[in-house]
C-alpha cells in the first residue's frame, strides 16, 4: 500500500468506528428508554440487564449497522477528497480512478470478512442468551412456526406424530410412531410422552404401548420406558422464526438438512434467512461502490449535508427492497437464494452505472 492508500484506509477506519459507536450508543439509549419500565416491573437487575442483554445485543447491533457506518464513512472521506480537489490532484498525478478505489474496496472487504465471522460463529451464541433474557423479562417469546400436532418423517418407512412439544424442556406429549413395510402399517408405538436425553442424544419414550401387525394378528406389548434412536432432533420439533439466528453456519446447514429429511413444510423461510445472513456482509462491498459513485460523480451544491442525505436515501431503499423481496422467498414464490441475492445484485448494477458516470 502506498502512503495515500494508508491515509485513506485509516480515515475510513476512524470514520467507521466513530459512526458505529454513535449508532450503537443511540440504539442502546433508545432501547433502554423503551424497556426500562418493563425491566423494573419484572425485577431485572441493572448488572443483569447489561451483562445478559446489552453485551449480547451489541454484536448484533454491530452486524446490523456496520454497512451503514461504512457507507457514511465512504461518503465522508471520498466526498471530502472530491470537494477539496484532492481526487483531482491524485488523477493529475497519473493515478486512475479505479486505482483510487482500491483502498476503499480493501477496507470494505476487511469489514465483510469480520462481519461474516461474527455472524457465523460469534453472534449466534450471544443471540441465544439475549433471546432467553427477552423471553424472561420482556415477554418476547420467539415466534413459533409449529408446536402442536406435529408430523415428522423419520425416514421413508417411519413417521412420527406429536400432539404437543415443549421446546424449553425438550419434551413431547401424546406421541405416536408409525412404521411402514410393503405399503402397509407394520407397527404402531404410542407413548404418553418422549423426553430428550442430552447425555446419549436419544429420545426416551415414557409409558409406551407397542402394536405389531402380523399375518396372525396384532401383538401388543407395553413398558414403562424405552430409549429409541430416532434421528429427529429437538430443534426439528419446535421451530421458531429465530432458530437461524441462534446457530452457526455449520449448524444451520445441518438444521436445514434435518428439516428437509423430516418432511416438514415451510423450509423456505430458514433458507431465506440463512442466505440473507450469508449475503448481508457482502452488502458492505456493494454499498461502498455505491458510495464511491455518489460522492465522486460530480461536485454538488449544498455540500456535505446534501451528500449524506442522498446517501441515506439510497441505503434506506436498499434495506426496504431487501425486506420487500424476502417474504416472496419465504413463501416459495421465489427461489430462496435469489430472494436473498436479488437486492445486492440490483444495487451492484446501480453501483457500476454510477461509477461508469464518474469522470475518470
Amino acid at each position: 500500500m502506498t502512503r495515500i492508500d494508508r491515509f485513506i484506509f485509516m480515515r475510513l477506519l476512524l470514520a467507521t468506528l466513530m459512526v458505529l459507536g454513535v449508532l450503537v450508543f443511540i440504539f442502546i439509549v433508545i432501547d433502554f428508554s423503551e424497556n426500562s419500565d418493563t425491566f423494573s416491573d419484572r425485577g431485572a437487575e441493572l448488572s443483569e440487564i447489561w451483562s445478559r442483554y446489552y453485551l449480547n445485543y451489541i454484536p448484533e447491533m454491530i452486524r446490523l449497522v456496520s454497512p451503514v457506518a461504512v457507507f457514511v464513512a465512504v461518503l465522508l472521506v471520498a466526498g471530502q477528497m472530491s470537494e477539496r480537489l484532492e481526487l483531482t490532484a491524485i488523477k493529475g498525478a497519473g493515478v486512475s480512478f479505479y486505482r483510487f478505489m482500491v483502498p476503499f474496496l480493501l477496507f470494505a472487504t476487511m469489514v465483510t470478512g469480520v462481519l461474516s465471522y461474527l455472524d457465523g460463529f460469534v453472534i449466534p451464541g450471544a443471540n441465544d442468551e439475549r433471546f432467553e433474557f427477552e423471553r424472561q423479562y420482556l415477554a418476547r417469546g420467539s415466534d413459533r412456526i409449529d408446536r402442536s400436532r406435529l408430523f415428522r418423517q423419520e425416514n421413508e418407512h417411519t413417521m412420527l406424530t406429536v400432539n404437543y412439544f415443549d421446546s424449553r424442556s425438550a419434551m413431547g406429549y401424546h406421541v405416536r410412531i408409525f412404521r411402514f413395510e410393503n405399503d402397509r402399517v407394520a407397527e404402531i408405538v404410542d407413548a404418553s410422552r418422549m423426553e430428550w436425553q442430552p447425555e446419549t442424544e436419544e429420545w426416551r419414550l415414557i409409558r409406551l404401548e407397542r402394536r405389531l401387525f402380523t399375518d396372525e394378528g396384532i401383538v401388543r406389548t407395553s413398558s414403562h420406558q424405552a430409549d429409541t434412536t430416532l434421528t429427529v432432533l429437538p430443534q426439528d420439533m419446535a421451530r421458531s422464526t429465530n432458530d437461524i439466528y441462534r446457530l452457526t453456519y455449520p449448524e444451520i446447514i445441518d438444521y436445514i438438512r434435518s428439516l428437509e429429511r423430516s418432511g416438514v413444510g415451510g423450509v423456505a423461510l430458514p433458507k431465506v434467512q440463512f442466505f440473507g445472513k450469508l449475503f448481508y456482509p457482502f452488502g458492505t462491498i456493494v454499498i461502498t461502490l455505491v458510495g464511491l459513485g455518489i460522492s465522486t460523480s460530480n461536485r454538488r451544491k449544498g455540500g456535505r449535508g446534501v451528500l449524506l442525505g442522498t446517501g441515506l436515501i439510497v441505503i434506506f431503499f436498499y434495506l426496504i427492497i431487501m425486506k420487500i423481496i424476502e417474504p416472496f422467498g419465504a413463501s416459495g414464490q421465489l427461489d430462496p437464494l435469489w430472494a436473498a441475492a436479488a437486492p445486492h445484485l440490483l444495487f451492484l448494477l446501480i453501483s457500476f452505472f454510477l461509477i461508469w458516470r464518474t469522470p475518470k
